[in-house]
């Protein structure tokens, strides 16, 4: 019995280190592992915070361009408009061509600031001529309207979501297709006088006078006064246009066939 006490001690302790040791094995990857899922469940939430910023990023309202409308010859010189626009909208508008020197120059810097102003609060070519400038606000209106047609062709008027609407209008304005109208003939001293109107909608954008005075002198009259007079009455819209010195016949003969070509039109 006593020889046999030790060994039995021996075996049971011998038992119990073996147990031990397999307890301690089979915890030890439960907790490694717990570890390695946690770290590996963290990374991914800020791999994907990361890329959540980026894509609220603000890339499309920055869309700013610069249109420059077509040179327009007048009488006293070149007019071009250039536009900043932002969104579809007139932001900036300047002339980068004007008449120049002489009076022409005191015309420009009088009317000018006058016809931007006007643009950037009408968002359209539709603005008043400036008074004593008539030749530089008619050229400037064809050239701004030239530069709104350049960025409705490109887009530039449904850039954002909140003019989609404007932009899906926009397309309805070629649907109006151009009207032609001829006023009556009005007889002057010196010959009849007829006028020929080219309307978009109630806007006149081209006016003629196919019938004038003509022979002598009068062909020298006709042919100072009427490119005058058709100028005018498309940078006026209207029949209120002043009366070329030095050719007073013809001028009236023209504004009365104008007006009634404008009465059949409706403007």
């Amino acid at each position: 019995m006593k020889t046999n006490h030790p060994i039995r001690r021996f075996v049971l302790a011998s038992a119990a280190t073996v147990s031990g040791i397999v307890l301690l094995l089979a915890l030890k990857p439960a907790t490694d592992s717990a570890a390695a899922s946690a770290q590996a469940g963290a990374a991914p939430q800020q791999s994907a915070a990361g890329q959540g910023t980026p894509q609220g990023g603000t890339a499309q309202q920055s869309g700013t361009a610069t249109v420059l409308g077509d040179v327009v010859q007048t009488q006293y010189g070149p007019v071009q408009v250039q536009l900043t626009m932002s969104g579809g909208k007139i932001t900036k508008a300047d002339a980068v061509q004007a008449p120049s020197g002489g009076t022409s120059s005191q015309k420009t810097e009088l009317s000018v600031p006058k016809l931007n102003q006007e643009t950037l609060a009408a968002q359209s070519a539709d603005i008043d001529a400036v008074s004593g400038a008539t030749y530089t606000s008619g050229g400037y209106q064809k050239s701004l309207q030239s530069a709104l047609d350049k960025a409705k062709a490109a887009g530039g008027a449904s850039g954002s979501s909140g003019s989609s609407g404007k932009a899906g209008a926009s397309p309805a304005a070629p649907a109006a297709q151009a009207r032609v109208v001829t006023g009556t003939v009005s007889d002057t001293q010196y010959g009849p006088v007829q006028v020929r109107l080219t309307l978009d909608g109630k806007k006149i954008t081209k006016a003629e006078a196919v019938q004038a005075p003509s022979g002598g002198t009068s062909s020298q009259k006709t042919e100072l006064a009427v490119p005058k007079l058709n100028q005018e009455a498309v940078a006026a819209g209207s029949a209120q246009i002043d009366t070329v010195s030095g050719a007073t016949y013809t001028s009236e003969g023209y504004k009365k066939s104008l007006q009634s070509a404008l009465d059949k039109a409706g403007v």
